[in-house]
C-alpha cells in the first residue's frame, strides 16, 4: 500500500522517469469554437506521456520518451522539440507510416478532439527500450499504446519487466472509444491492466466510460478492488479524491484562471512525478501536481514554459510542503 505520509523509496537509478506512448501532433483551433467551425489551427508538440517527459525535465527531474513516429515533417518536428528540452531522443523510433495527429477544439473545459493515427502504435519492444525500462525509476504510460496492435504488446512487455524490476507503474485511464479498433471491445482490456499497475488517475469522464455514472466514492472503489494501490481522481473545478483503500483525502484546486484545458491532467501528473522523485510524500506530491496544473492552465497547449518544481511551490504559497 501506498501510504499518504510516507515517501516512495526508490532504487539508486540513472534516469527518474520513462513514458512509453505517443508522441504526436495537437492542432489546436486559434478561436474557442466547439464545432470545429474556426479556420486556424496551430500545430502544438503533443502526446500525453510526451508531454509529461518534457514537463517533467522543466520541473528539475529527468525524463526519456519511448514512442514512434513518422519519418516525415512533423516527426522531425517532434524530435527536435525532444532535443531542445535536452531529452535523448535515441528511443525515439522513426516507422514508415505517417506522424499521428490530434485535432481538437480550444476549451476552457473539456477538449473534443479527433484523432488520426499512424506511427504512435508500431513502438517496438527492443533491447534498447529494455534497458531504459530497467534503469529508470517510474514509467508511465496511457490507454493509447494498448488501444491497438502491435504497440500492445510491448506495454505488456514493458509491464512485466517493470514488476520484476521494482518500478514504479502508472497508468492513465484514459479510455476514449475512438482510439479502438472497430468491433473491439476495450473497457474490459483496461480493466485487465488496472490490476498491473501501481497508481492511476483517473478523471470523472475517464471513470464514467469505464464503468458508467456512480458517485466519486464509489468509481474510486472500483479501481481499488481493480487492483490499484493508489486511485487519484481528479475533479476538474472542484479538485481530487485521492484513495489507497485505507485512507481517503479531498483536495481543492489551486487554479484560479482558466485559458486552455488541453495538458492540464499532463501537468498534473508531471508535477506529481517530479515531487516523489525529489522526495515529497505522496499528500505533498499531491498538491504539488495540482499547482503545476494551475500554472499551465494559463497558457495555449498541452506543454508549456514551465519554472522549476520550487518556483511553483513558492507561487502557490506551498512552502509548507
Amino acid at each position: 500500500m501506498l501510504k499518504f505520509d510516507e515517501i516512495i523509496q526508490f532504487k539508486d537509478k540513472g534516469n527518474d522517469l520513462l513514458t512509453v506512448g505517443e508522441l504526436l501532433i495537437d492542432m489546436i483551433s486559434a478561436e474557442y469554437e466547439d464545432n470545429f467551425e474556426c479556420h486556424t489551427y496551430q500545430k502544438f508538440f503533443g502526446g500525453s506521456p510526451s508531454n509529461i517527459a518534457m514537463n517533467v525535465k522543466k520541473l528539475g527531474i529527468h525524463s526519456l520518451v519511448a514512442s514512434a513516429v513518422g519519418e516525415d515533417g512533423l516527426g522531425k518536428f517532434l524530435i527536435t522539440q525532444l532535443e531542445q528540452a535536452g531529452i535523448d531522443t535515441s528511443y525515439v523510433q522513426s516507422v514508415d507510416y505517417s506522424t499521428s495527429m490530434v485535432v481538437v477544439t480550444k476549451s476552457t473545459s473539456t477538449p473534443i478532439p479527433i484523432f488520426y493515427r499512424g506511427a504512435d502504435y508500431h513502438l517496438a519492444y527492443t533491447p534498447k527500450l529494455e534497458d531504459a525500462l530497467r534503469n529508470s525509476k517510474i514509467v508511465h504510460f496511457s490507454c493509447w499504446p494498448i488501444s491497438m496492435e502491435p504497440v500492445r504488446q510491448t506495454i505488456e512487455k514493458v509491464l512485466a519487466e517493470a514488476r520484476k524490476n521494482d518500478i514504479l507503474v502508472c497508468f492513465d485511464p484514459n479510455y476514449h472509444p475512438m482510439i479502438w479498433q472497430k468491433g473491439e471491445e476495450g473497457v474490459e482490456y483496461v480493466k485487465t491492466i488496472i490490476g498491473k499497475v501501481d497508481i492511476v488517475k483517473p478523471s470523472e469522464d475517464d471513470a464514467e466510460r469505464l464503468f458508467g455514472k456512480d458517485t466519486h466514492e464509489n468509481q474510486i472503489e472500483k479501481f481499488l478492488n481493480l487492483g490499484a494501490k493508489l486511485v487519484i481522481m481528479t475533479l476538474g473545478k472542484e479538485g481530487a479524491i485521492v484513495s489507497n483503500g485505507i485512507e481517503t483525502m479531498r483536495l481543492d484546486t489551486l487554479a484560479t484562471e482558466v485559458v486552455d484545458t488541453t495538458g492540464a491532467g499532463d501537468a498534473f501528473w508531471s508535477g506529481f512525478y517530479t515531487a516523489v522523485v525529489k522526495g515529497y510524500t505522496i499528500k505533498e506530491a499531491v498538491r504539488l501536481g495540482f499547482a503545476v496544473s494551475a500554472y499551465k492552465l494559463k497558457y495555449t497547449g498541452a506543454v508549456v514554459n514551465l519554472p522549476r518544481l520550487e518556483v511553483i511551490k513558492e507561487m502557490y504559497g506551498l512552502q509548507e510542503v
